[in-house]
């Protein structure tokens, strides 16, 4: 290959963070990505933040990696083998994701695995959430319910992460100020907790406002599949109600296809937001002053009243969870 591409020297997860989207950084390694690919190098733009460096060259995105010593310990997320089956099953199933050009590996300074997609031109979510009408919002929410009956097939495992252990050994429910006794509580809960693998399926695990694309005429693509857990399909379910509608009546009613039970809803986030990765994140950004949620029995009291309220036209906005 000859001289090194990427020049920057990162130490840490940190050093990471202050380059990943930098431009400067990257435009040689992406320059001579898209040539390897056989596709045109146009100019290289920045999108929407995450975690890894993601470039629109053109009519494509690239999603580059980071490097594997760089990536957060125990975090299941940065994962390009698990975002490349994620994509080729939904793009088989008929779900609307961006179709996949081209993937690799770039030994440079360091280990680049990357993915080329197609590019989509469309806003987020969460940037005009706030410009849609209820019937715009139903129909926003009658698509997310067809990409996940779509989705909810039981697939082959395609991660070695397990979902119990890795919500065990998740220190961030103690670090949001969850009391001891709802702790000691959740724990219990994860001993007990059982999943038939017979039902496992592949669940986006990160189903929040910045990965829901909108297109002309309201089309919803779902983006950046890489945060996938194996599980059955409500753990999906809990978190978009919850987490991506905030219970909002209209994202419900399209979601359920008309009128939901609220003891049902409160059951199915009763259920999978102690499992769920950002369950902690969900609550909090819910509740705020966790301190008080003492029980079980507390949380389903407070999730009850408002799904209550919020089908009865009381609501906030969707939010996104805070990574």
């Amino acid at each position: 290959m000859g001289d090194t591409l990427f020049t920057e020297h990162i130490k840490d997860w940190k050093g990471w963070g202050k380059v990943y989207q930098s431009i400067p950084a990257f435009m040689p390694l992406v320059r001579h990505i898209m040539h390897k690919e056989g596709l045109p190098f146009d100019g290289i733009e920045n999108m929407e933040p995450g975690t890894n460096a993601v470039f629109k060259v053109g009519g494509y995105v690239i999603k580059i990696f980071a490097p594997p010593e760089f990536s957060m310990d125990g975090d299941f997320g940065i994962n390009a083998d698990v975002e490349l089956f994620g994509m080729r099953l939904a793009y088989a199933r008929g779900v609307p994701v961006p179709k996949l050009i081209a993937d690799g590996l770039i030994e440079d300074r360091y280990s680049f695995r990357y993915i080329i997609m197609e590019y989509i031109d469309g806003i987020i979510l969460g940037k005009i959430e706030s410009k849609l009408s209820y019937d715009d919002k139903v129909k926003v929410g009658r698509q997310i319910r067809h990409i996940t009956d779509l989705m909810s097939a039981p697939c082959a495992g395609f991660t070695p992460i397990d979902v119990i252990k890795h919500s065990t050994a998740d220190k961030k429910w103690k670090g949001e100020g969850f009391p001891a006794s709802f702790l000691g509580e959740r724990l219990k809960y994860l001993a007990d907790f059982h999943m038939n693998d017979n039902e496992k399926s592949f669940c986006h695990g990160d189903f929040h406002c910045d990965n829901i694309l909108v297109g002309d005429g309201l089309k919803v693509h779902l983006i950046d599949l890489a945060d996938a857990m194996h599980a059955p399909a409500p753990y999906d379910w809990a978190y978009i109600v919850s987490a991506l509608f905030c219970f909002e009546k209209p994202y419900m009613t399209g979601y359920y296809g008309g009128d939901y039970d609220i003891g049902e809803v409160v059951d199915l986030c009763m259920a999978w937001l102690p499992v769920h990765a950002w369950g902690h994140a969900t609550i909090k950004g819910h509740f705020k002053c966790v301190e008080d949620i003492t029980s079980f029995a507390v949380l389903r009291g407070r999730l009850h009243e408002l799904v209550r309220q919020a089908k009865g036209g009381i609501a906030s906005s969707p939010t996104g969870s805070s990574q």
